[in-house]
């Protein structure tokens, strides 16, 4: 595949750095097929009181500040955009859902159809609501008219412990498992997979165009 065949944005919250984690390795997949990458992270919403009192959260805010703030100009750029969020009751977290919030604007001018999505997620359990966190944040890409291009199965790298609907790691429920080569490799086939869907998109849609009569 050509260098630059797409562009994807790789849009994410964590808190700790788990999601954080998959982001750069969905990142490094995309880069692998040829794609221009941004990793951008939403704004943070908790007080800075509630984030003091956890040092882990503490310190990953502080050494990801360098990560740039997602804004909708960078979703109107790429042609895929993958999202990443930690579990919270089995839905996304309030960070993610609020700069979702505020895409009402884009979805009324028709700018998000067309695109590529995907997701990914973590979760201190390993039946703490992944799964359902990603369903429901596909929730909005059939809203958005998205085409949806979750990884599957394909090529097995979902066999051990992963799942058909997005990458995700389980951190254990006192967080200390790292996120292992098996939720990387994941995540690694994922960023590949949704760039190569959004080059053949990209490159369909313009065929079709072209060949289109124009309209007197």
């Amino acid at each position: 595949m050509s260098e630059g065949c797409c562009r994807i944005a790789v849009v994410y919250y964590s808190a700790t750095g788990t999601v954080f984690t998959l982001a750069e390795a969905v990142r490094a997949g995309a880069l692998a097929a040829g794609a221009q990458v941004r990793l951008r992270r939403v704004a943070e919403l908790a007080p800075a009181s509630a984030i003091a009192r956890n040092r882990d959260w503490r310190e990953h805010l502080a050494a990801t500040a360098h990560v740039p703030v997602a804004t909708h100009e960078d979703l109107l750029w790429a042609d895929g955009i993958v999202f990443g969020t930690p579990a919270r009751f089995g839905n996304i977290a309030s960070q993610l859902k609020q700069f979702f919030d505020t895409l009402t604007g884009l979805w009324a001018r028709d700018l998000l159809v067309d695109k590529v999505y995907s997701g990914f997620a973590s979760s201190a359990s390993a039946h703490g609501g992944q799964e359902t966190t990603l369903l429901a944040l596909y929730n909005s890409v059939y809203h958005f008219g998205g085409v949806l291009v979750p990884p599957g199965f394909k090529g097995h790298v979902n066999d051990s412990g992963g799942n058909p609907y997005g990458a995700s790691h389980s951190t254990g429920e006192d967080g200390s498992l790292a996120v292992d080569e098996v939720a990387l490799a994941a995540a690694r086939a994922q960023g590949r997979r949704v760039a190569t869907m959004a080059a053949a998109l990209k490159t369909g849609l313009a065929a079709r165009s072209r060949a289109e009569p124009a309209v007197p």
